[in-house]
């Protein structure tokens, strides 16, 4: 087999090392970063705490802000861990928090949510709760997307660093399970051994691009995707089959094929290699089957508590109606069928609502019904055929959902209307329409999914404001 071709490295002047400053961070902003002020702007410095003095490099001078790189650490907040559990922090910079012990990032994140209530006068005053926190604040991610690379000869699997493209290795991710950093390491070994070409996203030369891994961990399974740049049989196959000889936990392997030049990850069309068609993932009571391209929660555990949750506030019985907006593979529509009610799930992603129909067979749930399709349509339709008094469930991605949407789901006239969100920003915009449209909020519980990171799950519970 030919070796992949390398890039020469061009000579250059050589550099004086850069001078350092120190400064005092003043506050984190809405990722986790530290900010601090200099020259007029704000100084964003990955890893510092609020109100620590540090020493600081500036590597980015733009046109509004300054990024730093944190040097030493000249005084402590209380809020800092002893030992940073993660080797990768500094160069990686995808856990904005590792640094923070765990209670100060729950305070963090209930913060970051009340801001944003408190931004619109409806929302001011809304019962937030306390932030429900993981067991487990790492190895909890059952999922990872991975971009891989090749520096100087040597493979690199893991994360750009941040505002580049250049791969920072992570062989032993605190946050991953560890039978997603056990595949990541025989990946990269299987790569380097049989010389596979990695993608160039310059050159646009190469096949493999990224690696994706979904991890059951209750049944300690796992399903391995190789995402190419082009559609590649033999090769992929003697590498899933060396993977699957050396961790036999793997038991379905997968290439997904995306040509475009983007930073999207999958490209519309996937093909099996070995094994399964999709994973089997048991999360609380209900069994999940799970798509190659099918989007599910990074945290098992946290996931079953927002599940219960939705199904106490729903208080269903038998013969009520629920509809389930962005209901995904049918996690939340099938715990709200358990109380034999008639649930409604609509997603637009069709291999999701294939994978939820399936689950439902699985579970031996009758009364769930999944749709495909666009979901302000929809929902618009089933005014038609449910009855008023009935449970609404929307759980959208980070952007939110349109006002089209929120109007009709108001429309639908529901008892209980039960939003999961994942962003804060979004969550309070759109609970501020809904306010418009006659729903009150009377709850929040947030939920910590994504531990060590910036990112909280919330989930709110709205009534008729006339009722």
């Amino acid at each position: 087999m030919a070796k992949e071709p390398q890039t020469p490295r061009k000579p250059g002047k050589r550099r004086t090392a850069p001078r350092s400053l120190d400064i005092v961070i003043e506050r984190l902003n809405d990722e986790g970063i530290g900010v601090a002020r200099h020259e007029g702007k704000d100084l964003l410095v990955p890893g510092a705490l609020k109100g620590e003095a540090v020493s600081v490099v500036i590597e980015h001078k733009g046109q509004h802000q300054l990024i730093g790189r944190l040097g030493k650490v000249l005084r402590k907040s209380p809020s800092r861990t002893v030992v940073n559990p993660c080797k990768h922090a500094g160069a990686c910079q995808g856990c904005s928090l590792i640094a923070m012990n765990y209670q100060s990032q729950l305070y963090f994140k209930q913060d970051k949510i009340r801001y944003a209530l408190d931004a619109y006068d409806p929302l001011k005053g809304i019962r937030l709760h306390p932030v429900w926190g993981a067991a487990h604040p790492f190895g909890y991610r059952t999922n990872a997307k991975l971009v891989m690379g090749k520096e100087r000869g040597k493979v690199k699997i893991g994360l750009y660093r941040r505002g580049s493209h250049d791969v920072v290795d992570i062989e032993d991710c605190p946050l991953h399970h560890p039978l997603i950093n056990r595949i990541a390491k025989v990946v990269k070994d299987e790569v380097e051994r049989q010389e596979i070409y990695i993608y160039n996203s310059v050159t646009r030369r190469g096949l493999l691009r990224y690696l994706a891994i979904k991890v059951s961990p209750g049944l300690g399974k796992a399903m391995v995707t190789f995402v190419t740049a082009e559609r590649n049989f033999r090769e992929l196959t003697h590498m899933a089959k060396g993977l699957k000889s050396k961790v036999p936990e793997v038991v379905s392997v997968q290439q997904n094929i995306n040509p475009s030049s983007g930073n999207v990850i999958l490209g519309k069309e996937t093909v099996r290699i070995l094994g399964t068609p999709d994973l089997i993932d048991q999360v609380g009571d209900i069994q999940l089957r799970i798509a190659p391209s099918s989007f599910f929660q990074v945290n098992n555990d946290q996931a079953a508590r927002i599940y219960q949750l939705v199904r106490e506030w729903a208080a269903l019985a038998p013969g009520d109606c629920a509809v389930d907006l962005y209901c995904g593979i049918g996690g939340i529509a099938m715990n709200l069928a358990r109380d034999g009610a008639r649930v409604i799930g609509i997603e637009v992603v069709e291999e999701a609502v294939r994978n939820a129909r399936e689950n439902a067979r699985m579970n031996n749930i009758r009364t769930c019904t999944f749709v495909a399709g666009d979901a302000a349509e929809l929902v618009h339709d089933l005014a038609l055929e449910i009855p008023p008094g009935g449970v609404a469930v929307v759980n959208p991605p980070r952007s939110g959902c349109d006002r089209e949407v929120l109007e009709a789901l108001a429309g639908l006239e529901p008892r209980t209307l039960i939003y999961v969100s994942c962003n804060p920003l979004t969550l309070a915009r759109d609970l501020d329409i809904l306010s418009s449209l006659g729903y009150r909020t009377e709850e929040i519980q947030p939920v910590d999914m994504f531990p060590q990171t910036p990112h909280i799950e919330a989930v709110a519970r709205l009534v008729p404001a006339q009722g």
